[in-house]
């Protein structure tokens, strides 16, 4: 049975390991985060005692068998099952009715999604939002001019992000935040190659950049926020 260990940092609960439920559980197990999770298959739930020793078999999701799994001492419980909406809305009622702080529940469709939120939980949409997240960085890939010398190395050029300003190399640190060099600075029509840490960006400037091409993704969307 779970148990939260006192003044431990903020636990979550998976139910379901599908492709959602397993990549969320890596990414919170590799931030150093406290979980538990269940599933009703021993092969994923063998994979994910890799991650945590709170990781169980669970043939049934009825309150009783949630509760003895010590996922009500969870903070956060997350369920991952979206294509049983019967066992989902179920599921997510158990959690709410056991008292868990922040009850998320992954939803399928609006419908889907609308039963949940009467019932207390949050809901999420990872398809959905998948699919909204593909099609802005395809637009951004068609916005952005890129030429590529390696997988490694792209170059680009973007207008300088307005939240950039005035300030210095240094202080934007491109490198540490997006893994991107500074190649060349065109300050209207005048361009500097020898880029030192204490240069102050202009509003006109427009920056030759090389990195990867998720950092150059990155810069671009950070500029069209601005």
């Amino acid at each position: 049975m779970f148990d939260k260990k006192s003044g431990s940092k903020i636990t979550y609960g998976i139910v379901g390991l599908g492709r959602f439920g397993q990549a969320l559980a890596r990414d919170l197990a590799e931030s150093g985060a406290e979980l538990i999770v269940l599933d009703s298959s021993e092969d994923k739930v063998r994979e994910m005692r890799e991650l945590t020793e709170n990781a169980y078999v669970v043939k049934s999701l009825e309150k009783k068998t949630l509760e003895a799994s010590g996922i009500q001492n969870c903070d956060v419980a997350v369920v991952c099952i979206g294509e049983q909406m019967d066992t989902s809305i179920l599921t997510t009622l158990h959690l709410v009715a056991l008292g868990i702080p922040k009850a998320i529940a992954k939803a399928t469709s609006a419908e889907h999604g609308l039963i949940l939120e009467k019932l207390g939980a949050e809901v999420v949409y990872p398809e959905r939002d998948m699919a909204v997240r593909l099609a802005s960085r395809l637009e951004t890939a068609r916005e952005l001019d890129i030429i590529q010398l390696s997988e490694q190395i792209n170059i680009s050029k973007i207008q300088l992000p307005e939240q950039f300003e005035g300030k210095s190399v240094a202080d934007v640190n491109l490198r540490r935040r997006f893994g991107l060099n500074i190649i060349a600075i065109d300050n209207d029509g005048r361009v500097l190659n020898d880029i030192r840490p204490d240069y102050v960006f202009q509003p006109e400037d427009t920056l030759f950049l090389a990195g990867s091409r998720d950092g150059l993704f990155k810069i671009n969307q950070r500029a069209h926020q601005a």
